[in-house]
């Protein structure tokens, strides 16, 4: 999966991620098969590669939450919204669920 076109508001689109708004608080980040090179986004994407992104940014989520709070709600399939209910299989293991937050330049 090298892009993504769901039925919700696009907030952003990166190199590698997708962010679609998920309503005031919470934002649906999907992580894309997409690899870049010097800035440039190259037509081929590498199979599974947002998923392997996305898990290992759950466990480190997961693993850190206790002594530094994240961002993280979820990346279980039932918690996403009934707007993505055709959307489960293509997003299983490769969305996280986070909230809003403001960005520390």
């Amino acid at each position: 999966m090298t892009g993504t076109e769901l039925p919700l508001k696009l907030f952003a689109r990166g190199k590698v991620r997708d962010t679609y708004e998920l309503g005031p608080d919470q934002l649906l980040m999907v992580a894309t098969d997409r690899i870049s090179a010097f800035d440039h986004i190259l037509p081929n994407g590498i199979p599974d590669r947002g998923k392997v992104l996305t898990q290992l940014s759950i466990f480190w989520f997961s693993q850190t939450d206790t002594f530094q709070p994240n961002h993280l709600i979820s990346g279980m399939v039932p918690d996403l919204p009934p707007a993505l209910k055709g959307y489960r299989e293509e997003l299983a293991g490769r969305f996280m669920i986070v909230r809003k937050a403001k960005r520390i330049d």
